[in-house]
């Protein structure tokens, strides 16, 4: 593959948070799990492994999982500033999710007992991000290249993050192992509208030669007001294309 078509893949990828129904073609799936087989892992231990779910009633379940949390969700965020919240959490929930309508989704587990194919100093000098690092960067590595791959094919995914208050529950609805890890579920399908371009930092503010460049330090002030900008670039996005009870 030449540069510029890998940057144009790069750039192509967005995050979709709306789905048409419609069924992709047989054999994307596997051409998408293919991909993430091949993504990076510390000591080659390969810890991820994936439920592709297809099944109308059990994509409903777990879409109900996250409707359980997204109180939770709310009460936490409405904490912070609201100039700083999260546009997809700055409002109460509104029990509906757009990736609801996503033909597939693939859950990701990772299988913890593969730590042991990494180096064994990294858990304990806190290398790679401390005891857990590497074993989350090897899966996250794989859900890179499930979101490249769905791009590749002219596809749409998002990565909707699960945490511990309903991994257990997905778990059990997947008859996943127990003590596996379960960090993501990415539905995959095709957008339901056209998303705008991402915002990226430019390449001359984040690169640096020999050492760092201390004139583009950013400090505590200029990083609360990146954030602010932040919330502004992309409140517009996530309003637009928030699914709420008059429009289902």
């Amino acid at each position: 593959m030449k540069y510029d078509g890998f940057l144009e893949l790069l750039r192509h990828r967005r995050s979709i948070r709306r789905f048409k129904p419609d069924p992709i073609p047989d054999g994307y799936v596997e051409k998408i799990v293919e991909a993430a087989r091949w993504a990076m892992s510390g000591g080659n231990g390969q810890p991820c492994e994936f439920i592709v779910v297809k099944d109308k009633n059990t994509k409903a379940k777990i879409v109900e999982l996250t409707d359980k949390v997204d109180p939770l969700r709310w009460a936490m965020e409405k904490t912070r500033l609201e100039e700083l919240r999260h546009p997809a959490r700055a409002k109460p929930p509104s029990g509906h999710h757009g990736f609801k309508d996503a033909p597939v989704f693939i859950v990701v587990c990772g299988d913890p007992r593969t730590w042991q194919a990494t180096v064994l100093c990294g858990p304990y000098l806190r290398g790679d991000g401390g005891p857990e690092g590497t074993f989350i960067m090897n899966m996250a590595n794989a859900v890179q290249n499930l979101h490249l791959a769905a791009a590749a094919l002219g596809l749409g995914s998002q990565w909707v993050s699960v945490n511990s208050a309903w991994q257990t529950s997905l778990g059990l609805l997947l008859g996943v192992p127990e003590g596996f890890i379960i960090p993501v579920v990415v539905p995959v399908g095709y957008p339901a509208y056209e998303p705008a371009p991402p915002y990226r930092r430019e390449l001359e503010e984040i690169m640096h030669f020999e050492k760092y460049d201390w004139s583009k330090y950013r400090s505590p002030e200029d990083i609360y007001q990146f954030v602010i900008n932040l919330r502004q670039r992309t409140r517009k996005h996530y309003t637009k294309f928030r699914i709420n009870e008059s429009n289902p």
